[in-house]
């Protein structure tokens, strides 16, 4: 419970915000799905087709702040290396 009125607005802040990395967290993670859903198929189109979309949203959470630059390079290369794998 805030005793301040600016530790009140603190935590509506930190509420709208964790929402938001909640939302952008989970949809980086469900791109990633998709990616692996179709190397796993062995759809090869499909899964350039996702990784197409993937890639630029899991940079666009790092610059965001959401998840550390180094998880977003990490992730990044283990999704090209699978999807090369198919090759």
């Amino acid at each position: 419970m805030a005793n301040h009125k600016s530790a009140d607005k603190r935590n509506r802040q930190n509420a709208v915000k964790q929402a938001r990395n909640a939302h952008i967290r989970s949809t980086m993670r469900n791109l990633v799905k998709h990616v692996r859903e179709a190397v796993i198929a062995g759809d090869k189109e499909a899964a350039q087709a996702a990784l197409a979309k993937a890639l630029p949203y899991i940079d666009r959470t790092s610059t965001k702040g959401v998840i550390h630059k180094a998880t977003a390079s990490r992730k990044i290369s283990r999704l090209k290396k699978l999807v090369n794998t198919l090759g």
